[in-house]
């Protein structure tokens, strides 16, 4: 397994390739704790530019939903 990935996509490809079973002894077991206190918000999107994210998202191996966050996150300030 690489020590670390050089992106998401080359991350995405390794592991849709691989199992994570596969690597069971180079795992460590944790404990933590969960307070899930997600919001989602819905944001009216136009077709043609939605159609656009989902293909740069699928080329770049992550979901539509991380890279809009992603194009947020960088373009709000």
């Amino acid at each position: 397994m690489p020590d670390a990935f050089q992106s998401i996509a080359e991350a995405g490809a390794f592991w849709e390739s691989h199992d994570s079973t596969d690597y069971e002894d180079m795992m460590e077991d944790v404990n933590f704790e969960v307070d899930i206190k997600r919001r989602v918000y819905l944001v009216p999107v136009a077709g043609g530019i939605l159609e656009t994210l989902r293909k740069k998202a699928k080329s770049q191996g992550v979901s539509t939903e991380t890279l809009v966050n992603v194009l947020l996150q960088e373009h709000a300030g």
